[in-house]
């Protein structure tokens, strides 16, 4: 049996999840057919499952979609080179992508416009990181530690440094603080890349870290924020476990121990309650660090889609003026893990 339990905040779903996942669920409930997915919505095994039974499947490459097919395009971003190769073939596209992956692709194109040749802090093969290096292939170099500085080939002219928002913020910063000695006229965004969500639950189990003996991750392996909230909790030579299901909670001994559990920003908050409930704690503490009140809406495509359908149904049926409990309108009111439980 855990002796303390500190349940900590903020943990689980970000607004770019909380937006992405409300966005598909809204596809599969006005278009009756198969809907495409531009690499996983979000990084959780589980959600994706979820979507893969109600008829929504996950591809790769636009060679992967059928002519005049119903496209999703996830929220880690899309490199534009790919986002028109699936506009040629898809009939519908709702771009989900998290507007701070947005932001950073914006800054690649002005930096690159300008004539700087771009740092890329993340990792390799990450659908984030792909995405937003095919923003200006020609002038961005990928770093995922800083003894990758010494091997890019960067000859003369100006410098930025962007970043995959979801990284820890103790691989950020070493390589940060190096590239400036390296490159004494770094140009860097006014604000970090780095995702609030991210940052806050980092801030988080570094806070509660001093009293616990383990830190409890609940998300999926494919997860980066997920295995960054790991990494920061073993910096401070603590234990942490990442886990995706209740089962994995026996093999861990944490009998008389001082636990927290923190979930990553895809993690659905039912499993959390699980993992919780297994766990069986003495004593039960709420550990708040961080108020998040981030709300991103749904995408401009999908949101006009949706109004026109309302009002064609208006037009059809003037007699049904019920108001309807979900709606454009009442996005914020409407969580991602209810969109998940009327699936």
């Amino acid at each position: 049996m855990v002796n303390n339990l500190y349940i900590v905040t903020p943990r689980g779903f970000c607004a770019g999840v909380e937006m992405a996942i409300k966005a598909l669920t809204w596809m599969l409930k006005i278009y009756d057919e198969t809907i495409y997915c531009y690499h996983e919505i979000v990084h959780n095994d589980w959600i994706v499952q979820k979507f893969k039974n109600k008829n929504v499947k996950f591809i790769e490459s636009p060679e992967d979609l059928p002519s005049g097919s119903v496209l999703m395009l996830s929220a880690h971003g899309t490199a534009p080179k790919i986002e028109k190769s699936f506009n040629d073939i898809s009939a519908i596209q709702v771009n989900a992508v998290c507007p701070l992956v947005t932001k950073v692709h914006h800054e690649a194109k002005k930096f690159t416009e300008s004539g700087k040749q771009i740092i890329y802090v993340g990792h390799k093969n990450h659908d984030e990181a792909t995405g937003a290096l095919g923003v200006a292939p020609n002038s961005m170099h990928l770093v995922e530690k800083k003894e990758d500085l010494k091997n890019i080939n960067i000859t003369g002219g100006e410098v930025a440094l962007l970043a995959q928002t979801t990284l820890a913020m103790s691989e950020w910063e070493p390589i940060m603080e190096s590239a400036k000695n390296i490159y004494p006229n770094l140009d860097m965004p006014r604000k970090s890349d780095l995702c609030y969500a991210t940052t806050n639950r980092q801030e988080a189990v570094i806070n509660v870290s001093p009293l616990v003996d383990v830190v409890i991750v609940v998300g999926s392996d494919t997860s980066s924020n997920t295995k960054a909230l790991v990494a920061t909790v073993k910096n401070l030579g603590k234990e942490s476990y990442r886990i995706n299901s209740t089962e994995e909670i026996e093999a861990l001994n944490l009998t008389g121990k001082n636990v927290a559990v923190t979930a990553g920003a895809s993690a659905p908050d039912h499993i959390v309650q699980e993992i919780i409930d297994r766990l069986n704690p003495t004593k039960t503490e709420y550990f708040e660090n961080t108020n998040e009140t981030e709300y991103f809406p749904l995408p401009k495509q999908l949101r006009s889609d949706i109004t026109s359908l309302s009002n064609f149904l208006l037009e059809v049926f003037p007699e049904n003026n019920i108001d309807p409990e979900k709606s454009v309108n009442k996005d914020k009111n409407w969580t991602a893990t209810e969109a998940l439980s009327s699936l």
